[in-house]
């Protein structure tokens, strides 16, 4: 009788502390979520309604930087380039990674560590050395334009490649296809090989199969990669620098380093960011309801 009546109570113990438990694991990272990111970006967003006065910074409640970014042509057109450019540069490494992602889950059968390494090995060298990289081979003396020369297809350097939205195009699909391949080698490879199978047993076409069983099995994946690629794109400003760098070709991420470096505005920097952010929370909101961020509504 006294074993029976305390089963309720170590039950009942044992709940607590199965549900204390995962508040006391997120208690550590979430304090340091809050203290280093959330507090210091809040405070940042402030300085977005407060104004510059001869230097100092007037923490008067102000909606003048926003209107100045609204009235003001260069940037709407600065951040419509610079999301266009996201956007293709998110597209082109979703057709990039797709193919290399499937052969590394379903097809490589030997040296699959090796090819993940390959993919990986990019991210271990400085991005500001794969950036100067990218500019001595697009130069008008680069590797691209001595190739061509050789074979003939030009009789002179071709000065587009560089310091052009082009050269920057090719750099960003080459430096963040490592973010787009990973997650989408994540969801492929634990893809059941049997759903492949069953579709070539039923005669279904590669297309078909890849439509209708592998493509809604890998978007979450797919949409990771996307968010990553699209928000490391909108937010740099490295690869405009040294590879930009002419009119035209200026991306908000530049004008926004500008203004907390070079103009010393701080709360112009801050009110440009806004527009960065909205951008970004609608496409993860977008793929966090197809799923991409852990339990979706998609299904």
């Amino acid at each position: 009788m006294a074993i029976a009546a305390a089963i309720p109570a170590i039950q009942k113990n044992d709940s607590s502390r199965r549900g204390f438990g995962p508040v006391a694991l997120l208690a550590a990272p979430m304090a340091w979520m809050t203290f280093f990111y959330l507090i210091p970006l809040g405070l940042l967003l402030v300085h977005a309604f407060w104004s510059v006065d001869y230097l100092t910074i007037n923490r008067t409640f102000t909606l003048e930087n926003i209107r100045t970014i609204v009235e003001n042509p260069l940037y709407p057109t600065v951040l419509l380039r610079t999301f266009l450019i996201a956007a293709a540069v998110t597209i082109t490494d979703m057709a990039l990674a797709f193919p290399i992602a499937f052969y590394i889950a379903k097809r490589a059968t030997r040296h699959r560590e090796l090819l993940l390494m390959l993919v990986v090995f990019p991210l271990w060298s400085s991005y500001l050395v794969r950036a100067f990289a990218w500019k001595t081979i697009l130069g008008t003396n680069g590797i691209l334009n001595s190739f061509l020369l050789a074979t003939g297809i030009v009789q002179e350097p071709v000065s587009a490649f560089l310091y052009s939205k082009t050269g920057m195009y090719i750099t960003f699909c080459q430096v963040w296809l490592p973010f787009m391949i990973l997650p989408l080698y994540t969801i492929l490879d634990r893809m059941p090989n049997s759903l492949l199978e069953a579709a070539s047993d039923l005669g279904s076409p590669w297309w078909r199969t890849f439509r209708r069983v592998v493509l809604p099995l890998a978007l979450p994946g797919l949409l990771a990669g996307s968010l990553s690629v699209f928000s490391l794109t909108m937010g740099d400003y490295i690869t405009p620098s040294l590879i930009g760098g002419s009119p035209g070709t200026e991306l908000i991420g530049g004008i926004i380093a500008d203004q907390f470096g070079v103009a010393n505005n701080w709360p112009l920097g801050a009110a440009l960011i806004l527009p960065v952010l909205a951008i970004i929370s609608v496409f993860l909101l977008v793929a966090n309801r197809f799923g991409a961020l852990g339990r979706g509504e998609a299904g």
